[in-house]
């Protein structure tokens, strides 16, 4: 499991985390929600040790991310896969050559093992048989679905993604939440999701974490959530403006 303890990170003299306490379970697929700015992408990224909190600290299977050795840094990232929010394909190579690029890194596979590995990702996440085209020629979707392979190419044990849905048509994002959840039931892997999206998490969550601040306001399911007496968690909910909206003076 992934367990986060008293979590602080500032950009000067903005606060952006202040004491986060969290554990991710194994298999769960947990959504991490919140209003733009509330910290969600900086959580991911302490996640994957890409930003080192001023205090507090990540332990992932027990072990301790800001202490080990960059040799034991890079063997706890392989067990991690990351969807971007744009899907960061290289519009150079073919989307063959970017979900295989992990493999080349990081693996002594020779190609033809690696052809087959990159066929079987693309099959699971819909899209066979498009190994030789670039990224200029697929749609939004599509790059999200070929940088989900990327994710998965190496067997993480934790996929997060980071706003999968954003600047997705509502068919295209329900087919992202689907493919969330037979991948999360498939490779028994543990997801870890940020989305604005509430449709999406009322399909994918186990357990929804609300970020308000710097700080976590409600941990719970989702009918909690949508239960929810919270002021904060409310209007996010609902979608309402905060104060009262003031009428336009009408012209006679």
């Amino acid at each position: 499991m992934i367990s986060i303890k008293n979590l602080h990170k500032n950009f000067d003299s903005k606060v952006v985390l202040r004491g986060v306490d969290l554990d991710i379970y194994d298999g769960e697929r947990l959504v991490v929600v919140g209003r733009s700015g509330c910290g969600k992408s900086v959580l991911l990224k302490h996640i994957l040790n890409l930003m080192q909190p001023d205090e507090g600290y990540i332990l992932v299977d027990n072990i301790a991310i800001k202490k080990v050795q960059q040799k034991d840094l890079f063997f706890l990232r392989k067990q991690f896969g990351f969807l971007f929010q744009g899907a960061a394909l290289f519009d150079s190579m073919t989307v063959e050559e970017n979900i295989a690029l992990p493999l080349y890194e990081h693996t002594d596979m020779q190609s033809e093992q690696i052809n087959a590995k990159v066929a079987e990702k693309l099959d699971m996440v819909g899209l066979p048989g498009i190994q030789k085209l670039k990224p200029a020629e697929l749609s939004g979707g599509m790059k999200k679905r070929v940088g989900l392979a990327r994710a998965i190419i190496m067997d993480p044990k934790y996929i997060l993604y980071d706003e999968p849905t954003t600047g997705l048509d509502p068919i295209m994002a329900a087919n992202i939440d689907k493919l969330i959840i037979e991948l999360s039931n498939k490779l028994n892997v543990t997801s870890i999701v940020v989305t604005h999206d509430l449709q999406s998490v009322s399909k994918i969550a186990d357990r929804v974490v609300m970020l308000h601040r710097g700080q976590i306001i409600f941990s719970g399911n989702v009918e909690d959530l949508k239960k929810s007496k919270n002021e904060v968690v409310y209007q996010f909910v609902h979608a309402e403006a905060e104060g009262p909206i003031q009428p336009k003076p009408r012209k006679y």
